[in-house]
């Protein structure tokens, strides 16, 4: 687990405390395991899948504690109001409107150019109900940022949070799609009937 060595590169946060209370919120959430390791780069994006329930919030959060990482997510803007739009703040939390998508992929491949450090966890889904299509802007952010992906699944079903190898982005984007899928299609959601 990354927690268990140093990282020089990799965005941290937090103390002793913050990482045994993320491990504390995990075990309270059901038990939950963390598999495998981040690597030790300073940026990348993170698709996160799949997200069916708002309970994937919970769970993220704790586990982002109890690796003592510093990440950054996007999440629809209409949430960030009183009296949760500080603390999504202080947590990571970028609000997006998605009525005006177009601009998104650009604006974070800015933050990604301006920032030394920076990990940015987000639904390729884009939304916890079923859908015919995942949407590819993630994938348009590392390609044209030039960072890596770091998928990472959230399985309901065994409690494990599963964390790949670095991905980076194909010319065709449809072959890393199908890498990301891949790794995540194996992990069920709360609600599997939305996957």
């Amino acid at each position: 687990m990354a927690t268990e060595k140093s990282m020089q590169y990799l965005p941290q946060q937090g103390n002793r405390f913050s990482r045994w209370f993320g491990r504390l919120g995990l075990r309270l959430l059901g038990g939950w395991t963390i598999q495998g390791e981040l690597p030790d780069l300073p940026k990348a994006v993170i698709p996160v899948a799949p997200h069916t329930s708002n309970w994937d919030f919970f769970v993220g959060v704790f586990a982002m504690f109890a690796l003592g990482m510093r990440l950054s997510f996007l999440g629809k803007h209409s949430i960030f109001v009183f009296p949760v739009n500080r603390l999504l703040r202080a947590l990571g939390g970028i609000p997006v409107n998605r009525a005006s998508a177009h601009g998104i992929v650009g604006e974070m491949v800015q933050e990604f150019q301006r920032r030394e450090q920076l990990l940015l966890a987000l639904s390729p889904e884009g939304t916890r109900k079923k859908i015919p299509e995942w949407r590819k802007g993630f994938l348009f952010i590392a390609r044209d940022a030039k960072v890596p992906l770091i998928p990472v699944a959230f399985c309901f079903a065994t409690k494990e949070i599963r964390i790949s190898e670095p991905i980076y982005v194909e010319d065709d984007v449809e072959v890393t799609l199908a890498q990301v899928k891949a790794f995540t299609r194996q992990a069920r959601g709360k609600r599997p009937e939305f996957e």
